[in-house]
């Protein structure tokens, strides 16, 4: 068994495996003047794909594919494989997430989240791309907002049965869900405060400063969400919201990670938002959860004092039957625990800061 970590940072790719978990072999950077803000492990096929999306200060952003574990990368024919129609006057700058939804017949489907805000989907495995009109053409895009890390759509929730129901999560308009396969949009926020808001409105029909949403894998009307701030759990598909922070030390963070075969446990990396924005008490903790946000439980990363804060895509799991759980840091650290995050390894260091994480079994 091999086990294959994809890292994504500000300056390249970097693959990773291992066959224990315990030992990794870190490759050199591949796509190395470009920040990888997004990258997936397609293992819906016999045949895994990697999908990259490259930023490349000189020669713009890209998509790139690889069925050989990075040996080589292709790009669509027609490059770029994300363009903006010519009737948007908008202008691509790079994709924040990959999706791939399970439902029988969709094998060959991927989702990407790009910034500006748009929704993209590929009926090729990820090598081409058509944007997805309906949430473009959103009534509310007009008021979204541009969040610190830029207006990003960088979160993509497919229901793991039903290829008609999805859901989306942008910073900074909210969480937006379909059941009618992308024909519509509905805002789905209700419950969910936005303390920046003026005056009454901090609890709003849309404009929620989302950070990342997860599903509960054996329970799929379940999910968990990390506000601006706010930590939040819902029980039905995403319409309603109930905060679950009261056991965290702190509401703010980036990352939020249901667990994949566990029902009602889920992890989080909380950050000191009204301090500085490092970790939580300058300590590298994950916290787990196994009652659906009742209660938390810290785990220690490091014990040492540690000052890089883990981002929105840089928590992940790889899906084996003892899964793995990996942490990513933006001081170019990456961690990873094989128990549920009672003991850490360090599966790579001094990289350039980390941006997202994704590992699978190949």
């Amino acid at each position: 068994m091999t086990y294959l970590l994809a890292i994504g940072t500000g300056k390249g790719l970097f693959l990773a495996t291992s066959r224990d978990r315990r030992r990794w072999e870190v490759s050199t950077p591949m796509f190395a003047v470009n920040g990888v803000y997004a990258v997936g492990i397609d293992t819906r096929r016999t045949t895994p794909r990697i999908v990259v999306s490259a930023d490349s200060a000189h020669f713009g952003p890209s998509v790139y594919t690889s069925d050989d574990l990075g040996k080589t990368w292709e790009e669509a024919e027609h490059a770029p494989p994300i363009a903006f129609p010519a009737d948007t006057g908008a202008t691509y700058k790079r994709a924040w997430q990959f999706a791939f939804p399970a439902p029988a017949g969709q094998e060959d489907v991927v989702y990407a989240g790009s910034e500006p805000w748009a929704l993209w989907r590929s009926a090729d495995r990820g090598a081409s791309y058509e944007l997805v009109r309906s949430l473009w053409e959103h009534p509310h895009r007009a008021e979204w907002g541009e969040g610190a890390g830029g207006p990003a759509i960088h979160t993509i929730v497919p229901h793991p049965a039903d290829a008609r129901r999805m859901l989306i999560a942008m910073s900074t308009g909210g969480v937006y869900r379909t059941e009618d396969g992308g024909a519509s949009w509905t805002a789905s926020n209700t419950g969910v405060k936005t303390e920046f808001m003026p005056g009454d409105l901090h609890y709003p029909e849309y404009g929620q400063c989302i950070h990342k949403v997860s599903r509960d894998s054996q329970n799929p009307e379940r999910l968990y969400l990390q506000n601006h701030g706010g930590v939040y759990r819902s029980d039905d598909d995403g319409r309603s919201w109930t905060s679950i922070a009261d056991d965290l030390p702190t509401d703010f963070g980036f990352s939020i990670l249901a667990h994949p075969s566990r029902e009602g446990v889920a992890f989080n990396a909380p950050v000191a938002f009204s301090d500085n924005r490092y970790p939580y008490d300058y300590r590298l903790r994950v916290y787990r959860t196994e009652d659906a946000g009742a209660s938390w439980t810290g785990l220690n990363v490091l014990d040492d004092p540690y000052y890089g804060i883990v981002l929105r895509d840089a928590l992940c799991t790889d899906g084996a039957e003892t899964p793995g759980l990996y942490v990513g840091t933006r001081v170019g650290d990456v961690f990873v625990s094989a128990d549920d995050g009672e003991s850490f390894v360090q599966a790579a260091g001094h990289l350039p800061d980390v941006l997202c994480v994704r590992a699978a079994v190949v």
